[in-house]
């Protein structure tokens, strides 16, 4: 079963600014510490991924998994879902972008994020993985756009 953890965290930036970080798949592996890789797949008539492989460093070995991806324009949404993974069952989430009323140079980014890997764990090392999972990513996330 596919444990969940959930991140919400306000960014100095409008939601355009971080919907484009988001969608340049490509630059990834300059921010986000943990990839040493991406391959964009097959691209949609909009010019969008429709998906992307990633190679990972993930509990101590490197790993590779190809995410599916769905865009909703309002809310900002981007959602993914996990096509192939080596190490993992489930691997889906998203990103929902809500600008802050009043408050246009900033954006409520919320992380969702499940994850079910192939070798069991005990839930509570799983919980505690993917809390660090979504942290980090919004973490290095906000420090990309502010950046």
């Amino acid at each position: 079963m596919a444990e969940h953890a959930t991140e919400t965290m306000v960014i100095a930036a409008p939601a355009a600014r971080i919907w484009e970080v988001l969608l340049d798949f490509e630059s990834y592996p300059e921010w986000a510490r943990d990839l040493k890789g991406v391959s964009v797949g097959p691209v949609g008539e909009d010019g969008r991924p429709r998906e992307v492989t990633f190679r990972a460093a993930a509990m101590g070995r490197s790993t590779s998994y190809t995410l599916a991806y769905e865009y909703e324009e309002d809310p900002l949404t981007l959602r993914w879902r996990l096509v192939r993974g080596d190490i993992m069952r489930v691997l889906d989430g998203s990103y929902v972008l809500e600008p802050v009323e009043g408050e246009p140079d900033r954006t409520q980014v919320t992380y969702h994020l499940a994850v079910e890997l192939i070798v069991p764990l005990p839930g509570f090392v799983k919980r505690r993985a993917e809390g660090k999972i979504v942290h980090t990513a919004l973490r290095e996330l906000r420090a990309r756009v502010e950046g």
